[in-house]
Formats: C-alpha cells, sequence, structure tokens
C-alpha cells in the first residue's frame, strides 16, 4: 500500500488579508484559512490585521506572523488617498502607491523567514497577495535560489476599458490606467515571474497577457469563492413580480445609473422593484435620477451594509441585476449565486467568465445606450418568465456549490502545490 504523502509545509504570503473587510482582503483571508485543510499553513500578512486575526481565534507566533512595515506603506497610502483626487475613485493610482510599498515588505519577510526556509521547514512559498500583477516579488528569485517552489496568485487586473467609456473613466479619475501596458515591461515584474514555480492567473486576460514562459506554467483559476455558511438562505422565487437588486460601489463603472434607465419602464409599471445595495461618490446623484426618471417611489437605497447584511437584503430579490462594465473579479456574482439568485451581467471581463448560459443571462458589452437597451431587453423577458429565473437560480446555486466554495479552491490548489513538488507528473486544469 502506497503510504499518503504528508501535508506541504507552506508558508503562505497574505499581505492583505482580513476576515473583517471586503473585496481583497477577504480573499486573502477566506484563501488562505481554506489551504489549512490541505497543508500545513503559516500566514505572513501586514501589522494592520493583526488585532483581526487575533480576534478570529488565530494564535500569533503559531498560526500567523505581522510584519509592520508601517513606516513605508502609511506614507505611501496617503500619497495615494491624495492622487485618487475624490473619494471612491482613482484606484489605479492607489494601487499604483501602495505597489511601491510592497517590495519593502517582502524584504522584512526574507529578513525574518529566510533562516527557516534556507533549513527547509518549509516546502513551498505561495504569496496569495497582492493579488495585482503588478507587483513585484523578489521572493521569487531568493526561493528560486535556495530550492524551495514559489507558487504566485491568483494574479488579476488589466483589464482594458471598454470602447465607448472614456467619459465613465474620467469620472473614475482612471488617469494612469491609460500607461497601464507599461508595467509589463518593469524588469522586476518580469524576474518575479520568471522565477515562479506556478502562476496562478484568474482571469483569461491575465493569462493572455504573460509572455510564453511565464504563460507555460500559469493555472486558470479565478480567485473568488464563497463560504457556504455565511450563504446558506435560499432566495425566494414564484413571485409575479420582478424584485431586482444591485450590490457594489456607486461608482461610474459599475453602471448603476446605466441600470436606473433599463429599469424605469418595469418600475413605473409596477412589473418590477429593484434594492440598490451600496454607498459610494455617485449616491446622491443616482437617487436624484431616480426622482427625474419618476422611479423613486419603486427603488430602496440601502447606503452601505455590512457584508453579514448584504445577505439579508439580497435574499427577498429573484435577480441580481448587475451592468459593470469592468470588473475585474466578481465576487458577488457568485455570492448572489450562491443564494439561489441568477444574475444579470454585462458578458465582459470578470462576470463574464463566470457566467454561463445556463447559469445566468448577459448582454454584450458595447456603449451606454446598447447596453441599456440590452439590460431593458432582458429585464422584460425575465419579468415574464419567472420560472425561468427559479430553474436558472437553481442551477447557479449548484455550480457554485460544486466549484466554487473556499474548499474547493483551496483543494485545487493543494493540486498545484503536488505538481510543483513533483508529486503529480502533469500541471493541473480546472475549467479548461
Amino acid at each position: 500500500m502506497t503510504a499518503t504523502p504528508p501535508k506541504p509545509r507552506v508558508l503562505i504570503i497574505a499581505e492583505a488579508a482580513n476576515p473583517e473587510w471586503v473585496s481583497v482582503p477577504l480573499i486573502g483571508w477566506s484563501l488562505s484559512r481554506a489551504l489549512g485543510e490541505f497543508a500545513q499553513t503559516h500566514i505572513v500578512t501586514q501589522i494592520r490585521n493583526r488585532e483581526a486575526f487575533l480576534r478570529a481565534g488565530l494564535t500569533e507566533g503559531v498560526d500567523f506572523t505581522a510584519i509592520d512595515s508601517e513606516k513605508i506603506t502609511r506614507p505611501l497610502f496617503k500619497l495615494g488617498e491624495r492622487l485618487t483626487m475624490g473619494k471612491g475613485k482613482g484606484w489605479t493610482a492607489l494601487q499604483a502607491a501602495l505597489s511601491l510599498a510592497y517590495p519593502y515588505f517582502e524584504r522584512l519577510v526574507w529578513r525574518q523567514f529566510s533562516d527557516a526556509l534556507k533549513r527547509g521547514e518549509y516546502d513551498i512559498v505561495h504569496r496569495i497577495t497582492p493579488l495585482s500583477p503588478t507587483a513585484p516579488s523578489s521572493l521569487a528569485a531568493k526561493c528560486q535560489k535556495i530550492g524551495v517552489p514559489f507558487v504566485i496568485g491568483p494574479l488579476n487586473g488589466g483589464v482594458p476599458w471598454p470602447k465607448g467609456f472614456d467619459a465613465a473613466r474620467r469620472k473614475e479619475r482612471e488617469y494612469l490606467s491609460y500607461l497601464r501596458g507599461f508595467n509589463r515591461l518593469r524588469p522586476a515584474i518580469r524576474k518575479g515571474l520568471k522565477n515562479a514555480s506556478a502562476i496562478l492567473v484568474a482571469s483569461r486576460f491575465t493569462q493572455s497577457e504573460l509572455d510564453k514562459s511565464a504563460r507555460a506554467k500559469s493555472i486558470y483559476l479565478p480567485e473568488n469563492a464563497v463560504d457556504p455558511a455565511r450563504f446558506s438562505v435560499q432566495a425566494m422565487h414564484g413571485r409575479p413580480c420582478l424584485n431586482a437588486c444591485f450590490v457594489g460601489r456607486m461608482v461610474p463603472y459599475k453602471g448603476p445609473d446605466i441600470l436606473l434607465e433599463a429599469a424605469a419602464p418595469l418600475l413605473k409599471s409596477g412589473r418590477m422593484t429593484l434594492v440598490m445595495i451600496g454607498d459610494g461618490p455617485m449616491l446622491e446623484a443616482l437617487k436624484n435620477q431616480a426622482r427625474s426618471l419618476g422611479i423613486d417611489q419603486f427603488v430602496k437605497f440601502t447606503g452601505w451594509l455590512d457584508h453579514k447584511d448584504v445577505q439579508a437584503e439580497m435574499v427577498d430579490c429573484n435577480l441580481f441585476a448587475f451592468p459593470s462594465i469592468r470588473e475585474f473579479g466578481g465576487g458577488v456574482v457568485l455570492e448572489a449565486m450562491a443564494l439561489g439568485i441568477p444574475p444579470l451581467i454585462v458578458d465582459y471581463a470578470g462576470p463574464g467568465e463566470l457566467v454561463r448560459k445556463e447559469t445566468g443571462f448577459s448582454v454584450p458589452i458595447g456603449d451606454r445606450q446598447s447596453i441599456i437597451n440590452g439590460f431593458q431587453r432582458e429585464l422584460t423577458r425575465l419579468q415574464a418568465n419567472p420560472d425561468l429565473l427559479r430553474d436558472t437560480g437553481t442551477a447557479g446555486r449548484d455550480f457554485v456549490e460544486r466549484h466554487f466554495t473556499w474548499s474547493q479552491k483551496a483543494q485545487q490548489i493543494a493540486e498545484v502545490y503536488n505538481w510543483v513538488l513533483s508529486r503529480r507528473a502533469e500541471k493541473p486544469s480546472f475549467f479548461g
């Protein structure tokens, strides 16, 4: 009988990881913790996450190490905030500033863990966050030199702004996005990918941006997943009225104004209700838009809600309407599907890769008016076919349960670990 190989010992680098936050920090936390089922893990994170780790029951020095890089990170974060030139906008500028701080964090990680790595106390180093493919890694070359496989990712980002949305780009103050192509030329980025043993990529676009040698060791694996314990309620179906919801920051690229305009005829006729969940710089303008369209009495604006409270609002709905035109990941799409709520999305970037014809609905990417027209047609069709909403919602929930829980994602990454450790011959492939 062949003995089962021991769980690999993995040093996880998750600079951004926090169970009390959302977006990238929640991904970093959720994936890091889920990997503990399949590997012996120690998480290295930034000092700002320390208290949340302790509140979650982890033991410092045993389960995790908090690295204090604040003397570099704090001033660069403040610089990034100034560069954003508007609350909730200028994401590229903020990330560019933070990317300048990240190499210092890795330098401190190496200073603290290099001796343990050289002694063979870890089989693998896995950098989960940053997710950005433009964040360089000096650890990759150092690990290669001492013979410790380095896994990076899932990486995601850099999706181009679709044609016809320059006005939205300017409203978002995404001026640095015009220079995105220069990042691929940075030697530090190329060197980090060259020395990695495996590269997890969370989008087909990010994978296409890799050079030939990096693409050969890349594995497509979307970064988002859901916690079944958090999304355990089933949405209500069978109502004659279309009850739709939007969840996200109220910013131009998410398209909340597009949704209001597309939904207006159904809302006015009483055949649809709409809940807008989220806050952001557009919120007051959206309320004014609803009033000018004569639909304000049919639209509920919740403002910002705790992540745990979002589900309570969503489960009263039977459609998730999300006309975002530049979404890297689309975790909220999976969350809606996990509740049995079918999504209606724009077929572009992250949501377009997550939603299949049997699990949701989509309209082609185009200019603003074509998306409005497409959403209006789909909303009208779906309002008249409630059984389609129920059946598609059930299929979406099943799809998420099969492929997109954190435990399943961790199991998939465990196969990547087996590959880089030569415990399996073929590079894993999970989505074709």
